[in-house]
């Protein structure tokens, strides 16, 4: 009679219930394992048996049938270990066990039987309970991780000795959810009231992060762009808890979840301008997230921007839009969210002088078009906020003005998130930048006369309806920092004067 053991698998960051049935004959002794399992599975083999025989347990001689169901479902990564192992010791009759459809198992196993942290616990937990799966075997290193899930009951173990045991006698409680306390105050290590001067641009910082708007910061080398945008993180809201933990689910199936319980503070996300398309969007072997996608609820950083190569940029066109990427390969299709707040900085020619009043500049007109060439009309009509980020005089260092801290701005920002959090609701969306054109069209109304100052700019400077939208949203997001029902003159004018960039053009 075959053995059944339930356990999981994951794609993209959704989990998919497994069922692993292990049939023992007589025959010829071989370990065949079937169900679309790829090499990483195959190899288990090995694993268990040495698992298995240092645990102390006898290996059965005999032929061994692993299947893993639904057999069209692509099996990839470790977790299978420990399951295909529980169920050779059960065919066997080497322990007992009468509720093991209880639970759902899954772990690797070191050679020793020692059981080793594994990639994707999260989601799978999360897949369990919407299957009224609530019992969960696992790890002890991937403890923390799962048990943030509520309602579930996480039994950890350091080796395959621990689990036989348990299944046989049931003698320990579970680790629950509510044992866990995820609210924890945040200590950043940057903050605004350091910056000096540059007040324009930290209210442009401010109303950005009010409506989770793409921003570009531009200016000459040193003035402190950098600077500005590493403090973006101290002003911007915490996540909720629904946000935490899908933003937890991808550094969880990445290998990049350390040793936080639950991710409560929004990505910062930093890549340098090398990176390559994969990097940056996600892809390879087992299509892993990329950087937008490690970026998700948070903030993607790209610093130096015109350095990153051309084709570089251009991926991120369709996620700006859709907050989501697509990733399509042989092995098939994984869809990972994308829903970041853009943040980027450059020079404006390759002297970096152009507009300053500090240097002059030496680039001729051509270098300096040649330079700006890299950033593609699609891609600037996908920001909405351009800041100039001018650079000190003497006077401006050395004076003792004080400045507003980062505490202060994200009360702000948190009161204008709160108004738009309640106006999206029954929309299924968090802030201003993620309107589409029905909900532009019900929450940003505008008066006669700031619809028509909208007309003359759009006529004038030909600008696209990505454009007209994006400075709609804008003015709503300045209107909800002016804690103001309507979209007043002033929040549009202010709106307009953020689409400024260079040469004083609008776009």
């Amino acid at each position: 009679m075959a053995i059944h053991v339930t356990t999981a698998t994951f794609y993209g960051i959704e989990g998919f219930i497994v069922s692993v049935e292990i049939d023992i004959s007589n025959g010829l002794p071989s370990f065949n394992i079937v169900g679309l399992a790829d090499i990483s599975v195959k190899e288990s083999k090995e694993r268990v048996r040495a698992a298995i025989i240092n645990s102390g347990f006898e290996f059965p001689i005999n032929r061994i049938t692993i299947n893993l169901a639904p057999a069209d479902l692509k099996k990839e990564g470790s977790q299978f270990d420990l399951p295909i192992a529980i169920g050779i010791l059960l065919a066997t009759n080497q322990i007992k066990s009468n509720n093991l459809n209880n639970y759902l198992i899954l772990g690797e196993l070191s050679l020793s039987g020692e059981l080793k942290k594994i990639k994707g616990a999260l989601p799978i937990v999360i897949e369990g309970i919407k299957n009224n799966i609530v019992n969960f075997i696992i790890p002890s290193a991937n403890e923390k991780e799962c048990c943030i899930v509520k309602n579930s009951n996480i039994y950890s173990f350091e080796n395959l000795n621990q689990v036989a045991a348990f299944l046989e006698n049931n003698d320990m409680l579970p680790y629950k959810s509510d044992e866990i306390s995820i609210d924890t105050e945040t200590i950043y290590n940057y903050d605004f009231e350091e910056v000096l001067g540059q007040e324009s641009c930290k209210r442009a910082i401010e109303i950005a992060a009010a409506g989770g708007h793409n921003i570009l910061l531009f200016g000459p080398p040193g003035s402190g762009k950098s600077m500005i945008a590493n403090r973006i993180p101290s002003i911007l809201p915490k996540l909720s808890y629904d946000e935490a933990l899908e933003v937890t689910k991808i550094y969880s199936v990445s290998g990049n979840l350390k040793e936080e319980i639950l991710i409560r503070n929004r990505p910062f996300r930093n890549p340098h301008h090398t990176s390559s398309t994969v990097a940056l969007v996600g892809g390879g072997r087992n299509i892993t997230p990329g950087e937008i996608s490690l970026a998700h609820n948070g903030v993607l950083f790209l610093d130096e921007l015109l350095e990153f190569k051309k084709s570089v940029l251009e991926v991120l066109r369709q996620p700006l839009e859709d907050r989501k990427i697509t990733i399509s390969r042989s092995i098939g299709s994984v869809t990972y969210p994308a829903n970041f707040m853009l943040v980027a900085a450059l020079n404006p020619c390759p002297c970096g002088f152009y507009g300053s009043n500090i240097k002059q500049c030496v680039c001729t007109e051509y270098e300096r078009k040649k330079y700006l060439h890299k950033l593609s009309g699609p891609i600037i009509d996908r920001i909405d906020i351009f800041t100039f980020v001018s650079s000190l005089s003497y006077k401006e260092i050395n004076e003792n003005k004080k400045t507003e801290n980062s505490q202060t701005i994200r009360k702000r920002v948190e009161a204008a998130r709160e108004i738009q959090k309640n106006r999206f609701k029954e929309d299924n969306i968090y802030c201003n930048s993620e309107m589409n054109q029905r909900l532009i069209k019900k929450y940003c109304k505008l008066s006669t006369k700031s619809n028509s100052l909208l007309e003359k700019i759009y006529d004038k400077y030909h600008l696209s309806n990505r454009a007209y939208s994006r400075i709609l949203k804008l003015s709503r997001t300045i209107a909800d920092l002016n804690d103001s029902e309507y979209i007043k003159d002033s929040d549009v004018i202010e709106a307009i004067q953020y689409r400024k960039f260079l040469d004083e053009n609008i776009v």
